[in-house]
C-alpha cells in the first residue's frame, strides 16, 4: 500500500544554512509515523526522503535537466516567445553553461538539501534512546546520505559532508575520486541493517536492501569515471573492487543479479506500465520517488508535462507546454526499430476503440473519467515517441467538443501559440542558426516528443500520481549487460539485452508481438540498447560519458564538440561567493 504523505514545515537547521543557505523548506512526512516534535527520528527521516520529491528528482530543472538536456535524448529549445529565459535551458544542450546557470544552482542546492537532511536524520536517530526501528531507520538515513552524495559527486565532482556523530564537527568537502570508495564501503556496511522490500512495513519508496543493490551496481559501474574524470584514453572499468574481491564489473554483475534473481521483481510485458499514473507497486520498480495527488503536498509531472503541445489536453482542466523534445540523433537510433514495443504504444479505450493518431480518428468514447474532477472526460494520448501530425480533442466552452453520440471529437491539432501552424512534430530540427537552439514562432512544432510518462489529467500541470523510478529491473539488466560486455562476456551481454527486447510486447492491435532479438552485439549497438530501455530516466549523461560519446558534436541539435572538463558541472557561483571551502572545478 502507498504510504500516505502529508505536508509539514520544518525550520532550516544551522547546518543547512551553512551548506546551502536555504530558508523555510517544505517537507513530506509519512503520516503513519508522524510526530509533532520536529526532532523525533521519524520526522527527520521522512524529511530526508521528502527531498527526493521536492524538485530534486522530479522537476525538469534539476537532476533530469542536467542528466538529459546535456545529451542526445532531450533538449529544451527556445520556441518563439516561450522558453527563452536568458538561455538557461539552451546553455545545457549547447554546452555553454557556467557557474551562474540556474539549473546548475537549483540542482546543487536541492542535492545539498538532501545531504543536509540525511545528516540531520542520522544525528537525530543516533541520539535518540533505543526504540523499535532505530537500527532500520539509521540504516535508511545512512543510505540516503550515500544516495544524495553520490548524485552530487556525479554531477559536480564535490559534495559537502559533516560528521553527524560529532556536534562540533566542521563542514568538509568530499572529492569524487576518493569519496566513491567511501560511499561504496558505507553502503555495503549498512546492507545487513536494511530491510528486504515489503518486510518491516517497507515499500519501494523506502531504502531497502534491493534499493541498495541497485545503487551499489550503479556506483561500481561509474567508479572508473569518478576516479579519472578527465581521462582521454578511456576508463579502467576492470580495476580491483573496493574489497579486492573481483573487479568493478564483477561487482556490477553481482549486485544487479541480486535483483534480477529475486522472484518478486518481474519485467513488464507492457513497457509503459512502469510509467503509468497507477504505477505504484509495479513489479519492475525497485526504488521510486513516491508521488500522490492530495490536498496536503505537491507532486510533479514535468517528465510528461514538458514535451506536450499546449493544445494536447488530456482533460479540459489540463494541457502540455510545448517545450522539450528529443534530438534527430537519438530519434534516428530507432531507425529500423520502430516495431520495438518501447518505441510507441497506442491507447485502447474500454469499448475497444484505439486512438490511432493518424487522421483516421473521428471520436473516442467519453467513458474514461478524471478522478476528483466532477466526472470530466479523460482523453488518453498514445505513449512513446510522438512524431508527425498530432490529433486530439478541442475545448468548447468549459469542456471537450462532443459528438451527438456523446463521444469526444478528435481533430487535427494546431499549435496554441501559432494557430495556423499544424502540430506536426518533425524529427529534424533545422535551426536557423545551427549553433543556437532557437525556433521562430513559425517553427515551434519541430522536434519529436517523448510521451513516456503518462500525463495526469487532474488539477493543474504541477501534480502527479506517477511514481518516478530511480532503480528499475530493466535498468539492472542494462547495467549487467554492460558489465558483461566490458568483461568480454558478449554472449551473456547479448542474452540480457535480448531478455529486455523479447519480454516487451506490443499492444493487441499488433497481435501482442514481442520485440525482435538481436543476433550480435557491438559497442554501438549496446549503447543504443541502453537508450531504448532507459530513455527519459536520468541515465543518458552517465552512459554517454562511459561510452565516450559525451563530447561529440551533434550538428542537428546545436550541440558542439566539447571538452572533458564539461563532464562535471561547476560549483554554483553563489556557493563560491558564500564560502571558502570549495575549489572551483577545472576550467570554470
Amino acid at each position: 500500500m502507498r504510504k500516505k504523505l502529508q505536508l509539514h514545515k520544518l525550520a532550516c537547521i544551522a547546518l543547512t544554512i551553512t551548506m546551502v543557505g536555504c530558508t523555510d523548506l517544505k517537507e513530506q512526512v509519512i503520516d503513519e509515523v508522524l510526530g509533532s516534535n520536529n526532532s523525533n527520528p521519524e520526522n527527520a527521516l521522512a524529511a530526508a526522503y521528502g527531498q527526493m520529491g521536492d524538485a530534486t528528482f522530479v522537476d525538469h530543472t534539476n537532476v533530469f535537466g542536467l542528466s538529459e538536456y546535456s545529451t542526445d535524448e532531450a533538449m529544451l529549445p527556445t520556441r518563439g516567445s516561450d522558453w527563452g529565459d536568458n538561455g538557461v535551458y539552451r546553455a545545457i544542450h549547447e554546452f555553454t553553461w557556467g557557474p551562474d546557470n540556474s539549473l546548475v544552482t537549483n540542482t546543487w542546492n536541492n542535492l545539498n538539501a538532501g545531504i543536509t537532511k540525511s545528516l540531520t536524520a542520522i544525528s537525530t536517530i543516533n541520539n535518540k534512546a533505543d526504540f523499535t526501528n532505530k537500527k532500520l531507520f539509521l540504516a535508511e538515513a545512512r543510505a540516503l546520505l550515500v544516495f544524495y552524495t553520490y548524485h552530487t559527486l556525479d554531477l559536480y565532482g564535490q559534495a559537502p559532508y559533516r560528521d553527524p556523530y560529532n556536534a562540533n564537527a566542521q563542514v568538509e568537502v568530499r572529492k569524487a575520486a576518493t569519496a566513491i570508495d567511501d560511499l561504496i564501503k558505507e553502503m555495503e556496511t549498512i546492507l545487513p541493517d536494511l530491510a528486504n522490500l515489503k518486510e518491516q512495513n517497507t515499500n519501494n519508496g523506502r531504502f531497502t536492501k534491493q534499493a541498495a543493490y541497485g545503487v551499489l551496481a550503479d556506483m561500481y559501474m561509474n567508479r572508473a569515471v569518478f576516479k579519472d574524470r578527465y581521462a582521454t584514453g578511456g576508463f579502467n572499468f576492470k580495476e580491483a573492487a573496493v574489497d579486492n574481491n573481483g573487479t568493478d564489473m564483477d561487482k556490477v554483475i553481482y549486485y544487479t543479479s541480486q535483483i534480477i534473481n529475486n522472484s518478486q521483481f518481474q519485467l513488464e510485458s507492457n513497457y509503459f506500465k512502469n510509467f503509468d499514473i497507477d504505477n505504484n507497486g509495479r513489479p519492475e520498480l525497485v526504488f521510486v520517488v513516491s508521488q500522490n495527488i492530495n490536498n496536503l503536498r505537491g507532486s510533479d509531472n514535468d517528465f510528461a508535462y514538458m514535451p506536450m503541445e499546449r493544445n494536447q489536453k488530456p482533460s479540459p482542466n489540463n494541457r502540455g507546454t510545448n517545450a522539450v523534445c528529443t534530438t534527430p540523433q537519438f530519434y534516428h537510433t530507432w531507425d529500423n526499430n520502430h516495431a520495438d514495443p518501447r518505441f510507441s504504444r497506442h491507447y485502447q479505450y474500454s469499448d475497444g476503440t484505439w486512438f490511432m493518431n493518424d487522421g483516421s480518428d473521428t471520436s473516442v468514447p467519453a467513458s474514461s473519467k478524471v478522478a476528483n474532477s466532477g466526472g470530466l472526460p479523460w482523453f488518453h494520448f498514445n505513449r512513446g515517441m510522438q512524431v508527425g501530425q498530432q490529433y486530439g480533442p478541442k475545448i468548447s466552452g468549459t469542456g471537450f467538443e462532443m459528438s451527438p453520440a456523446n463521444r469526444i471529437k478528435v481533430f487535427k491539432l494546431f499549435c496554441e501559440k501559432n494557430t495556423t501552424l499544424p502540430a506536426d512534430f518533425t524529427p529534424e530540427l533545422d535551426f536557423s542558426d545551427p549553433v543556437q537552439s532557437v525556433f521562430t514562432q513559425a517553427q515551434i512544432n519541430r522536434g519529436v516528443r517523448i510521451f513516456k510518462f503518462e500525463f495526469d489529467p487532474e488539477k493543474d500541470n504541477a501534480t502527479s500520481n506517477v511514481d518516478i523510478p530511480l532503480v528499475r529491473l530493466g535498468g539492472m539488466y542494462c547495467l549487467r549487460a554492460e558489465a558483461y560486455f566490458r568483461n568480454g562476456q558478449t554472449d551473456l551481454a547479448l542474452a540480457d539485452i535480448n531478455k529486455l527486447r523479447t519480454t516487451r510486447t506490443r499492444e493487441s492491435l499488433y497481435a501482442n508481438a514481442p520485440g525482435v532479438a538481436l543476433t550480435a552485439l557491438t559497442e554501438q549497438a549496446l549503447y543504443n540498447e541502453l537508450g531504448f530501455e532507459m530513455y527519459w530516466e536520468m541515465q543518458r549523461r552517465k552512459q554517454a560519458i562511459r561510452f565516450g560519446k559525451f563530447e561529440a558534436a551533434d550538428p542537428g541539435s546545436a550541440k558542439p564538440e566539447s571538452k572533458p572538463f564539461r563532464r562535471i558541472y561547476p560549483i554554483p557561483q553563489s556557493t563560491m561567493d558564500a564560502t571558502k571551502i570549495y575549489q572551483q572545478n577545472d576550467k570554470y
